[in-house]
Order: structure tokens, then sequence, then C-alpha cells
């Protein structure tokens, strides 16, 4: 595995683990013989250390990649410059500049946990050999849509890994397949330039707001066209949209063009500019990672093994979060809350972003940042205070944050 990394601090390699304390001759005579400057020193920032609050990680979702996050990276770096921690922010393997290596899946079609394991392990595995390289003992996971479900993912496998999860417009999470999520309308969906002005903060998901977004997805629901029938029969074939659009060559540009100035619109001029050739490119790469959404979705991002179902095995704070406007049916966060009581994790929030969609963290970038500092301060002995979260020029100074584009070689 190797990385491109900018960052203000050079990357150590882990700590070894604290020896034993000796109960017999042979065991105090091995503690002596290793004593020394070094073993002290080791001591000294294991202790040190373990006070330390646990590095974030970034995770885009689905065809992204980590430049999506530009407008939340000052935040979150003035985050970890108050808390003497690190922010980082990776490509998901086969997704936006990291390695295009081959995704293939095994499992026969019918076969459908194997499918989804194959799925999962591809990504899994390779954030697990990240971390280890990395040598981070837990961290605090930042998901967004496909992110977030692979955060899940990760957390079930290794959960003493995961500090805590933030859980942003997560998919795969209802178990319904009629739910109202509809990603066709990331294709029609627009941004709001004035989202970024509204000064309301984040509020808890209560069941009135939740059904507001339920009835905006059925509004919708109601005016899609048979043309869904088509996208349902490739979706099963195993096409995704990136492929569609590399397609059809020359006409690319224009196409991603067309798309990045409705849904963005939001963004300034210079930015828009700069998110069209960013998605551009990673767009007509290699198509790699993006081939397993239909191993792990089925249509209409419906599970084909939900988060519902799994998630109460997890004993970690875990927050979710969705767009006012949002076209992923938040319905899934409410059950999940219920699941996690029920198994006795009484840590799990969700909130909503107000005039923000899918990609609320973009479309609204202040709110989502007072969340996401308010959520990476939760404690569970400590009850939340409101806190004035607004950026210094010398934390800023020193706040740090890490990208890297992973290229990780199946041997």
């Amino acid at each position: 595995m190797s990385a491109a990394v900018a960052t203000n601090t050079p990357l150590l390699l882990p700590i070894p683990p604290a020896r034993d304390i000796p109960l017999t001759f042979t065991a105090s005579l091995k503690s002596w013989w290793h004593a020394g400057e070094k073993q002290g020193a080791d001591a000294e920032e294991r202790l040190l250390s373990s006070k330390r609050t646990a590095p974030c990680v970034v995770l885009h979702g689905y065809g992204a990649g980590l430049g999506f996050f530009f407008r939340n990276y000052p935040a979150l770096a003035t985050w970890a410059g108050h808390k003497g921690t690190d922010v980082y922010a990776l490509d998901w393997l086969g997704m936006g500049r990291s390695a295009r290596v081959p995704f293939h899946v095994k499992a026969k079609r019918d076969d459908v946990t194997s499918r989804v394991r194959e799925a999962e392990a591809f990504f899994v595995d390779s954030l697990e050999e990240w971390r280890d390289k990395m040598g981070l003992d837990k961290m605090t996971l930042i998901g967004h849509s496909l992110g977030a479900y692979l955060s899940v993912a990760y957390a079930l496998r290794y959960p003493t890994r995961v500090n805590k999860l933030i859980l942003l417009s997560p998919a795969g999470v209802t178990r319904d397949p009629n739910n109202l999520t509809m990603p066709s309308r990331e294709l029609t969906d627009t941004g709001d330039a004035a989202s970024s002005a509204d000064a309301r903060p984040a509020t808890s998901a209560s069941t009135s707001a939740v059904n507001h977004i339920r009835n905006e997805q059925r509004t919708a629901r109601s005016r899609e066209t048979r043309t869904m029938k088509l996208v349902t029969y490739l979706w099963e074939e195993g096409w995704s949209p990136f492929q569609l659009v590399r397609s059809t060559l020359f006409w690319g540009p224009m196409l991603i063009g067309k798309y990045s100035t409705r849904r963005f619109s939001s963004l300034t001029e210079d930015e828009a500019r700069d998110m069209h050739e960013y998605i551009l490119n990673i767009t007509l790469a290699k198509g790699s990672g993006e081939y397993c959404i239909s191993h792990i979705l089925a249509p209409f991002a419906h599970a084909r093994m939900p988060l519902v179902d799994r998630i109460s095995a997890l004993k970690m704070p875990i927050t979710f979060a969705y767009g006012e406007h949002d076209w992923m049916d938040p319905v899934g966060g409410l059950q999940s809350l219920q699941q996690l009581r029920e198994a006795g994790n009484h840590f799990g929030r969700m909130f909503v972003i107000p005039s923000a969609g899918h990609h609320l963290y973009l479309d609204n970038p202040r709110a989502v940042d007072d969340l996401l500092i308010q959520e990476l301060d939760f404690n569970r002995q400590a009850t939340l205070r409101p806190r004035n979260h607004a950026p210094s020029p010398l934390s800023s100074l020193f706040g740090r944050y890490t990208l890297l584009y992973v290229d990780i070689l199946y041997r």
C-alpha cells in the first residue's frame, strides 16, 4: 500500500504494546534485558496517546472522491488543532484517485449473502490494511452515502477499531424494498445558492421532520417515468452510471457538465469549474470499485443485506444525519436507532440538516460542520453543551488533515 500524503507531521511507525508485568524471575530477567531509553520513550508515548482524541477518517460516497468535502476540511482541521489529533480524507479503493484495480465477485447471482460479503470485503479489507500501516489504534469514521454503508460494514468486522460512527445520508439502511429512496433524483435535484447562508443549525430528527422529507420523496416518486425500467435492467446486469457516461465517449464531458452545473449550483463560479473537472476525470478513469453497487444494493438503492438488520451488534456511538430535501429515505435511520436502543446502545442520535439534499455537506457546510464538531466531541459520560466553534487563526494554523490516495495492489 502506498499513499501520497500532505501533512505537517511525519508518519510514524506504530508503537509496540507494553510487555506484561513480570511475575517470575525469567520474566523479570527479560524485562531487565530489554529496558532502555527507547522503551521508556515508548511507554511515555503510550500513556500520553491514551488520552488523545481518536483521529477521524472522512470517507466519500459512491463514485465520488475526497475532494467533495473541500468545504468541510477547514473546520475539521481547526477541530484537530484544538484536540491535538488528526483528520484523514481517504479515497476508497477503486474510486476517486485511488488505484483502479480489477473488481470481481466470484459468487453466483442467486447467492446474495456471498455477493454482498465479497463486495464489502473489497473495501473493508483495504481500509483495515491502510489503518494497520498508518498505526492507528481507533478511528472515528465520517462516511457519506455508500461510504457510510461501508463504514458500518467495517465497524461490524472490526468493532474494536472504531471509536464512533457519523453517517451522512447513509445508503443501504432500510429493509423495505418499497422505501422512498430515489437515487434517480441525483440527476435531477438542484443545489440552492442560499443554502450556504442558512443559519439554522441541525435539528434532532423528530417524526414530523422525517415525515416532511418522506412526503417530498413521495411527490417526486409519483413523477418518475417508465425509463426507470431500463435503469433497473441495466443495474441488475452490473452496469454502473459511470460506465454509461464513458460509453458516450466525447459526449461525456457535456453530460457531466449538465449534471454538475445543476446539482452543485450553490458553488461559486470557480468552485463549479473545479468540481466539474474533478468529477469528469474521476468518472472517465478506468472502472473499478464502482461495479460493487449492484452486488451491495438492489435497484432504487434498497440494500440486499440492510444495515438495519445488522447494526444492533455495534456498541459505539452512532450518529445519523439527513438533508431536509434528501432523496435517501430517513426512516431507516429511525429504525436503526430503535434497533440500537433495544440492544442496549443508547448512544444513537439522528439529525436533519436544513436547506440540504443528499450532498448535505456541500449544500449546507456551515450546519454540517457544526454538527460534525458537536458529534466528534460527544462524550458518553458528558452532557452536551452549546459551544462556539468559530475557527481561530492560531488553531487553523496548527489544524492537521491528511489527503490520501490509496494504491493497494493485491498479491
